[in-house]
């Protein structure tokens, strides 16, 4: 049966693939974006900032006034922010955390009402797998991810006897806009070491996105979520030497981990 999905920044990247995966599974797919004129897929575009609640509220009243439902919310806006936490501009966190975290509040705030009216329901919430370990020079990325894990957590035990389910997916590295698109914040503190450790950290997140995995895998997996009657609580997707590293986090001593990780982003 066909279902109505929205899914937000559906302009580009992982967004777009997702939207484009359920279209082509039959199901009634609106996808948003601050500027519609940026959306070129088949489905249905539509105008909203997950920052702004006049927005939200406009294009989920339009969803539902034009097809009576909406079955399914999958939460894919965001962006990145990377920079020393030692030196974090409060600013450039809650930019951060405006989109990455109050976006998704914002969005299941407005849907879940009807959702719930109506006795059942699917929020997909795209976390990252940076929400399930922290990384160097990205920890308001990882914190905002973090945020999202833990609210997800609680929205789905809140939830329980509504009908409403409520999944994630922890994505690695994939190829799309992210890495032109991520804000950084400039280094500011008089230390070449810790300088030097900086860029070589940015320059291996680059390079990792630039050899990153297909967006359509991602839509492959939210297609299986939406279509299952009693869908997971998280689905990691991505290259295996990325999935396999939260079972390292929980099976290595913490020292041992934070190692392997350091030395992956040049911090020796």
């Amino acid at each position: 049966m066909a279902k109505v999905i929205l899914v937000t920044g559906a302009s580009s990247g992982i967004g777009l693939a997702c939207a484009t995966a359920l279209q082509a599974a039959g199901h009634i797919v609106y996808g948003s974006a601050r500027d519609v004129k940026r959306i070129s897929g088949s489905f249905k575009p539509i105008q909203l900032d997950v920052t702004d609640d006049a927005s939200v509220k406009t294009a989920i009243d339009t969803i539902i006034k034009a097809e009576g439902k909406l079955d399914v919310l999958v939460n894919n806006a965001g962006n990145g922010v990377t920079g020393p936490a030692y030196a974090m501009p409060v600013e450039s966190a809650k930019q951060q955390f405006e989109v990455n975290f109050f976006g998704v509040v914002r969005m299941c705030s407005a849907v879940l009402p009807h959702m719930i009216d109506a006795k059942q329901g699917l929020i997909v919430n795209i976390s990252s797998l940076a929400g399930l370990f922290g990384l160097p020079y990205q920890s308001m990325y990882a914190a905002s991810k973090f945020a999202i894990e833990g609210y997800s957590e609680s929205l789905r035990m809140e939830l329980l006897n509504t009908g409403v389910k409520v999944s994630l997916i922890n994505p690695g590295d994939f190829k799309s806009d992210f890495t032109q698109n991520r804000a950084k914040v400039s280094f500011s503190l008089k230390n070449e070491a810790l300088e030097k450790e900086y860029n070589a950290a940015v320059a291996a997140m680059e390079k990792d996105e630039s050899v990153g995995s297909d967006p359509a895998l991602i839509g492959k997996t939210l297609c299986k979520i939406v279509d299952a009657s009693n869908p997971k609580h998280r689905y990691l997707v991505g290259k295996f030497d990325q999935t396999m590293v939260p079972t390292l986090k929980a099976i290595l001593p913490g020292g041992l981990f934070n190692k392997l990780m350091n030395d992956h982003y040049g911090i020796k």
